[in-house]
């Protein structure tokens, strides 16, 4: 208990992982079951429907993306940019005698996508259904703001594969080149693809 370094370091690693489930689980609730859901759905059903589910929803899908990057930060500053005993500055996780290691630029990867994923919740997204919510978009500019926010989650989606694979390449993968690089994001999009295939059929199964 007395290693406050190894403690603060699971903390965060924990606040970090547990608001990224909540995130991702809301993003994959959007795109794998909303979406199907709203359009089977009429007029009248989704007045009554979404002003009870969509603020909930948006808000634990906004707070996670906020705390998952927040935390994610810390994280990363722990690990690659401060060495206990020395202080501040690219650690041996960061660099090594070769420069920049196989570990880091695999964590760079993820976190250049989940930069890009939280960009698009909080100054694309949240904000196209907060305006949407309130009543605040005219009528005639609905389905363009609707296809802005939808279009926005969904690149989200695709980028959630291969950015978890960069989260989790450095401790369980290793080597960092271009053709494991295509391989992250090859299979993660593979696997948003074959789910969003699965999830128009399922309605139509249960």
């Amino acid at each position: 208990m007395s290693d406050w370094y190894s403690n603060v370091h699971l903390v965060v690693r924990w606040l970090h992982v547990i608001a990224g489930i909540t995130w991702i689980g809301h993003l994959y609730f959007f795109n794998f079951v909303n979406v199907p859901l709203q359009g089977a759905l009429d007029d009248a059903t989704k007045k009554a429907v979404n002003p009870q589910l969509m603020p909930r929803a948006l808000w634990w899908f906004r707070w996670g993306a906020m705390i998952t990057f927040l935390a994610g930060l810390v994280l990363f500053t722990l690990l690659y940019m401060y060495t206990p005993g020395v202080g501040f500055g690219p650690s041996s996780l960061m660099v090594d005698a070769d420069g920049l290691t196989d570990r880091a630029m695999w964590i760079l990867f993820g976190m250049t996508l989940a930069f890009i994923m939280w960009y698009n919740v909080w100054m694309i997204i949240w904000p196209a259904q907060r305006r949407l919510l309130t009543g605040k978009v005219p009528a005639a500019d609905i389905p363009a703001v609707r296809r802005r926010a939808f279009l926005a989650s969904r690149t989200n989606t695709f980028l959630s594969g291969p950015m978890l694979f960069g989260m989790l390449a450095p401790s369980h993968y290793g080597a960092m080149n271009s053709g494991s690089a295509l391989l992250a994001i090859g299979l993660g999009a593979l696997a948003i693809w074959c789910s969003i295939r699965a999830s128009s059929s399922v309605g139509k199964l249960a």
